[in-house]
């Protein structure tokens, strides 16, 4: 959660959206990448629910684009929804940015709030896409499942470019 929202209390704020961007490509499959970030998104979702946020959840893979999670209210057990998701196939990037902006923009007019929303974008980054960063997200982070041994450093160079947050898994 970005710390400018933690400091004010609960009546005065409108909570924040996280908007999950989940890779679910045939890449993410190797080395238990896919495995790992879907442990990643769970926990996302269960701190929001705690913090009392909204969250969403998009996979993007050889399946397209899906909403699992649309945007709302967190709830702890919304992390079941990641759990049976699978992987395969291609790495629709751009169209999953472009799906995120418009999520973002349709929950910010919802909700009458702007600018503390933040997409999440677990990717390890192999697809020769270069998406431009969706305008409404308040702020992006994205979390880098590259290979650690071969990594193609793509994730780095987005996060450089969009002026975004870049954190390797923990």
């Amino acid at each position: 959660m970005p710390a400018h929202l933690r400091h004010q209390t609960v009546s005065q704020r409108v909570p924040p959206l996280h908007l999950i961007a989940l890779d679910t490509s045939g890449s993410m499959r190797r080395g238990g990448r896919l495995a790992w970030a879907k442990g990643f998104a769970a926990r996302l979702i269960e701190q929001a629910a705690r913090a009392g946020d909204h969250v969403a959840l998009l996979c993007f893979g050889g399946q397209g684009v899906q909403l699992l999670l649309p945007p709302g209210p967190a709830r702890a057990a919304g992390s079941a929804r990641v759990r049976p998701v699978g992987g395969g196939g291609g790495t629709p990037l751009s169209a999953c940015l472009q799906e995120a902006d418009r999520l973002l923009r349709k929950a910010q007019r919802q909700r009458g709030a702007a600018g503390g929303d933040c997409l999440w974008l677990l990717t390890d980054g192999r697809t020769l896409e270069q998406p431009t960063a969706p305008r409404s997200a308040g702020h992006i982070v994205v979390v880098d499942f590259d290979d650690p041994l071969r990594p193609l450093g793509r994730c780095a160079a987005w996060a450089g470019r969009w002026h975004a947050e870049h954190r390797l898994p923990a």
